[in-house]
């Protein structure tokens, strides 16, 4: 169905986002209407709402288009609400990372949003699937973990990124590296202390490329296991990665495939799209090119003093 064929369902999080992210929400749907599309604007009560909103539009014949306003985790839900479907979605990008609205070219301006509109651009998305349960960009196991579950612990709201100073502060200095075990299509690879991240987007928090090799829509999932036991080890390994220098150095296994299993005989904290995700023993599969999705032509992803200078303003 062409876009001008149906109405867009437009689907906010009215609790994801700053002032600048509510304007756009504004902007964009008043550039629709002006142009005589039928808006039909569904406010979110929590993440599963988004997915019974999406998921009705997906089977509505009527629909044509899913836009999705919101953080990750409504990015998230929209995704796993449209999987299979032939409606493809958009993004306004509301939350504080906006990981997948950054990798796929998505920046906090009305007038990108207008150009993926109306460029017609329409790339395939891959989505991971953990324990049966989709998601879009990043998935950690170890440090990472434990920083998100203390952000979640103290979450009040709205997050900013100075909402992960004081968590990444204490988990830093609390952190007991686990020993965590890696297989990749029923080979193990990996049975050591380290940090392991497995996605499907290139660029995680503030733009760090630690999935350096990854495409979104290649039918593969990658994986990143940094060997470390100490604060040291993690510290260069922070180095390397700003340097975008660590994908192949020998205390980094960088590999890729369909599925992956992740287990422990330690409690393990995990964190899917940056929310905080089920405990160990976790399966990942990837379901290849499973939502469609409008994006800016000719855009890039943004880099590390992209995403600086929109957090300093």
């Amino acid at each position: 169905m062409n876009i001008k064929d149906g109405y867009i369902a437009y689907i906010v999080n009215p609790h994801a986002g700053a002032s600048s992210g509510k304007r756009m929400v504004a902007e964009f749907k008043k550039y629709l209407k002006d142009r005589g599309f039928d808006v039909r604007t569904s406010f979110t009560h929590s993440l599963n709402h988004a997915c019974e909103l999406v998921t009705k539009a997906a089977v509505d014949y009527d629909c044509s288009l899913v836009v999705a306003a919101g953080g990750d985790g409504t990015a998230r839900e929209t995704a796993h609400g449209l999987e299979g479907s032939d409606k493809p979605m958009m993004i306004i990008p509301c939350g504080t990372e906006n990981l997948l609205a950054n990798e796929l070219g998505y920046d906090e301006r009305t007038k990108t949003l207008i150009r993926a509109f109306e460029g017609d651009c329409v790339r395939v998305l891959d989505l991971g699937s953990v324990n049966g349960r989709c998601f879009t960009s990043i998935a950690g196991f170890g440090f990472d973990g434990d920083v998100v579950r203390r952000v979640n612990d103290n979450r009040t709201g709205h997050l900013s990124h100075l909402d992960y100073f004081w968590p990444l502060w204490r988990t830093f200095w609390a952190h007991k590296f686990p020993g965590i075990k890696v297989a990749i299509d029923d080979e193990e690879i990996f049975n050591g202390k380290g940090m392991v991240f497995v996605g499907n987007i290139s660029r995680y928090a503030i733009g760090l490329q630690i999935l350096h090799y990854s495409n979104f829509s290649d039918g593969l999932l990658d994986v990143c296991i940094y060997k470390c036991s100490t604060r040291p080890h993690l510290l260069k390994h922070s180095f390397m990665t700003v340097l975008k220098m660590h994908a192949d150095r020998k205390d980094v296994i960088y590999k890729q495939g369909r599925k992956i299993r992740v287990s422990s005989a330690e409690r393990v904290n995990t964190e899917i799209d940056g929310d905080p995700g089920p405990p160990l023993p976790i399966q990942i599969e990837v379901i290849p090119q499973a939502v469609k999705v409008l994006v800016p032509p000719n855009a890039k992803p943004a880099g590390i003093r992209t995403r600086l200078r929109r957090m300093i303003g």
